[in-house]
Protein backbone atom coordinates (compact mmCIF):
# COMPACT_ATOMS: atom_id res chain seq x y z
CA UNK A 1 0.00 0.00 0.00
CA UNK A 2 1.69 3.12 -0.79
CA UNK A 3 1.22 6.53 1.31
CA UNK A 4 1.24 9.91 0.26
CA UNK A 5 4.39 11.88 1.65
CA UNK A 6 2.67 14.84 1.93
CA UNK A 7 0.10 13.75 4.37
CA UNK A 8 1.56 12.62 7.56
CA UNK A 9 1.11 9.30 8.87
CA UNK A 10 -2.15 9.60 12.12
CA UNK A 11 -1.39 10.60 15.45
CA UNK A 12 -1.66 9.08 18.31
CA UNK A 13 -5.42 10.25 18.78
CA UNK A 14 -6.65 7.66 16.09
CA UNK A 15 -5.41 5.03 17.77
CA UNK A 16 -5.51 5.09 22.11
CA UNK A 17 -9.09 5.58 22.84
CA UNK A 18 -9.89 2.49 20.69
CA UNK A 19 -10.69 -1.22 22.80
CA UNK A 20 -8.25 -3.76 22.89
CA UNK A 21 -10.08 -5.31 20.43
CA UNK A 22 -9.76 -2.80 18.13
CA UNK A 23 -6.53 -1.82 18.27
CA UNK A 24 -5.66 -5.27 18.48
CA UNK A 25 -7.47 -5.90 14.75
CA UNK A 26 -5.52 -3.17 13.33
CA UNK A 27 -2.33 -5.50 14.36
CA UNK A 28 -0.55 -8.23 12.33
CA UNK A 29 0.25 -11.03 15.45
CA UNK A 30 3.45 -12.98 15.12
CA UNK A 31 3.41 -15.81 17.80
CA UNK A 32 7.25 -17.76 17.98
CA UNK A 33 9.43 -19.40 20.60
CA UNK A 34 11.96 -17.03 22.51
CA UNK A 35 14.18 -17.88 25.56
CA UNK A 36 13.00 -17.07 28.76
CA UNK A 37 11.05 -18.51 31.76
CA UNK A 38 10.08 -21.61 31.42
CA UNK A 39 11.86 -24.73 32.55
CA UNK A 40 11.52 -27.79 30.61
CA UNK A 41 8.61 -26.01 28.47
CA UNK A 42 11.16 -23.80 27.43
CA UNK A 43 11.26 -23.69 23.40
CA UNK A 44 8.80 -26.34 23.42
CA UNK A 45 5.31 -23.58 23.04
CA UNK A 46 4.89 -20.29 20.69
CA UNK A 47 4.15 -18.06 23.66
CA UNK A 48 6.28 -15.15 22.72
CA UNK A 49 3.99 -12.05 20.78
CA UNK A 50 5.01 -9.70 18.17
CA UNK A 51 2.46 -7.25 17.30
CA UNK A 52 2.64 -5.21 14.50
CA UNK A 53 0.47 -1.78 13.86
CA UNK A 54 -0.11 -1.59 10.45
CA UNK A 55 -1.22 2.26 10.41
CA UNK A 56 1.80 3.43 12.15
CA UNK A 57 4.44 0.48 11.45
CA UNK A 58 5.04 0.42 15.32
CA UNK A 59 5.60 -3.00 16.95
CA UNK A 60 5.98 -4.25 20.52
CA UNK A 61 7.05 -7.38 21.42
CA UNK A 62 6.56 -9.56 25.29
CA UNK A 63 8.22 -13.24 25.82
CA UNK A 64 7.78 -13.22 29.65
CA UNK A 65 5.33 -15.40 29.95
CA UNK A 66 4.91 -18.63 29.26
CA UNK A 67 1.17 -17.69 28.74
CA UNK A 68 0.70 -16.38 25.22
CA UNK A 69 -2.71 -14.65 25.98
CA UNK A 70 -0.52 -13.04 29.18
CA UNK A 71 2.05 -12.24 26.22
CA UNK A 72 -0.52 -10.91 23.85
CA UNK A 73 -2.04 -8.18 26.75
CA UNK A 74 1.59 -7.11 27.95
CA UNK A 75 1.94 -5.96 24.01
CA UNK A 76 -0.50 -4.56 23.76
CA UNK A 77 0.06 -2.26 26.48
CA UNK A 78 3.41 -1.98 25.33
CA UNK A 79 2.20 -0.82 21.54
CA UNK A 80 0.17 2.24 23.43
CA UNK A 81 3.10 3.33 25.25
CA UNK A 82 5.21 3.43 21.58
CA UNK A 83 1.77 4.62 20.14
CA UNK A 84 2.04 7.51 23.08
CA UNK A 85 5.85 7.97 21.90
CA UNK A 86 6.45 7.89 18.68
CA UNK A 87 3.33 8.60 16.96
CA UNK A 88 3.17 12.80 17.54
CA UNK A 89 0.44 15.10 16.31
CA UNK A 90 2.98 18.47 18.35
CA UNK A 91 0.60 21.37 19.07
CA UNK A 92 2.12 24.76 17.37
CA UNK A 93 1.36 28.59 17.15
CA UNK A 94 -2.45 29.51 18.48
CA UNK A 95 -3.11 25.96 19.53
CA UNK A 96 0.25 26.14 21.40
CA UNK A 97 -0.31 29.46 22.89
CA UNK A 98 -3.57 28.55 24.24
CA UNK A 99 -3.15 25.40 25.20
CA UNK A 100 -5.26 24.27 28.36
CA UNK A 101 -4.26 20.63 29.27
CA UNK A 102 -7.24 17.86 28.79
CA UNK A 103 -9.29 16.42 31.03
CA UNK A 104 -6.90 13.12 31.31
CA UNK A 105 -3.65 15.87 32.67
CA UNK A 106 -5.65 17.87 34.62
CA UNK A 107 -7.32 15.30 36.42
CA UNK A 108 -3.81 13.92 37.18
CA UNK A 109 -2.64 17.03 39.05
CA UNK A 110 -1.52 16.56 42.63
CA UNK A 111 -0.01 20.67 43.25
CA UNK A 112 2.75 20.75 41.53
CA UNK A 113 3.06 17.66 40.05
CA UNK A 114 1.34 15.25 37.27
CA UNK A 115 0.88 11.79 39.00
CA UNK A 116 -0.56 8.74 36.83
CA UNK A 117 0.87 5.17 37.60
CA UNK A 118 2.49 3.79 34.72
CA UNK A 119 -0.41 0.53 34.88
CA UNK A 120 -3.11 3.52 34.64
CA UNK A 121 -5.46 2.81 31.42
CA UNK A 122 -5.25 6.47 30.43
CA UNK A 123 -1.38 6.48 30.80
CA UNK A 124 -0.59 6.30 27.43
CA UNK A 125 -2.63 9.60 26.28
CA UNK A 126 -1.02 11.46 29.22
CA UNK A 127 2.40 10.43 28.22
CA UNK A 128 1.64 11.26 24.61
CA UNK A 129 0.04 15.13 25.11
CA UNK A 130 3.03 15.80 27.56
CA UNK A 131 5.29 14.97 24.51
CA UNK A 132 3.45 16.84 21.97
CA UNK A 133 3.29 19.94 24.23
CA UNK A 134 7.09 19.31 24.87
CA UNK A 135 7.79 18.92 20.76
CA UNK A 136 5.55 22.33 20.27
CA UNK A 137 8.67 23.49 22.62
CA UNK A 138 11.17 22.28 20.83
CA UNK A 139 12.14 19.86 23.49
CA UNK A 140 13.21 22.75 25.86
CA UNK A 141 11.50 21.57 29.37
CA UNK A 142 11.94 24.92 30.57
CA UNK A 143 9.24 26.22 27.58
CA UNK A 144 6.98 23.81 27.95
CA UNK A 145 6.39 23.30 31.95
CA UNK A 146 4.66 26.71 32.16
CA UNK A 147 2.06 25.35 29.67
CA UNK A 148 1.02 22.74 32.48
CA UNK A 149 1.38 24.73 35.47
CA UNK A 150 4.49 23.12 36.91
CA UNK A 151 8.32 23.76 37.24
CA UNK A 152 10.51 22.45 34.99
CA UNK A 153 12.10 19.89 37.61
CA UNK A 154 8.36 18.79 38.04
CA UNK A 155 8.09 18.17 34.39
CA UNK A 156 11.58 16.17 34.34
CA UNK A 157 10.33 14.17 37.31
CA UNK A 158 7.25 12.60 35.65
CA UNK A 159 9.33 12.18 32.18
CA UNK A 160 12.10 10.30 34.47
CA UNK A 161 9.63 7.87 36.30
CA UNK A 162 8.89 5.93 33.46
CA UNK A 163 12.61 4.56 31.90
CA UNK A 164 11.12 3.78 28.80
CA UNK A 165 9.61 7.27 28.37
CA UNK A 166 12.79 8.96 30.13
CA UNK A 167 14.93 7.11 26.84
CA UNK A 168 12.67 8.51 24.62
CA UNK A 169 12.97 11.96 26.04
CA UNK A 170 16.14 11.76 25.41
CA UNK A 171 16.36 9.96 21.93
CA UNK A 172 14.24 12.86 20.91
CA UNK A 173 16.62 15.91 22.43
CA UNK A 174 19.57 13.70 21.01
CA UNK A 175 18.57 14.17 17.54
CA UNK A 176 17.35 17.55 18.07
CA UNK A 177 21.05 18.63 19.02
CA UNK A 178 19.98 18.92 22.57
CA UNK A 179 21.81 17.72 26.03
CA UNK A 180 20.33 14.69 27.75
CA UNK A 181 18.21 14.95 30.65
CA UNK A 182 19.95 13.93 33.86
CA UNK A 183 17.79 11.92 36.40
CA UNK A 184 17.05 13.28 39.73
CA UNK A 185 16.67 16.66 37.81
Amino acid sequence: MATDPAVPPPGWRAFLHLSDEELLAQCEVDRFRASGPGGQKRNKTDSAVRLRHRPTGLESVAVESRSQHENRARALKRLRVTIALEAREPLSGAALEGYQPSEAIAGRMRGQRIEIATKNPAYPEVVAEVFDVIEGHGWRLSDAAPAFGISTAALGRFIEGDPVVFRAANERRAALGLGLLRPGR
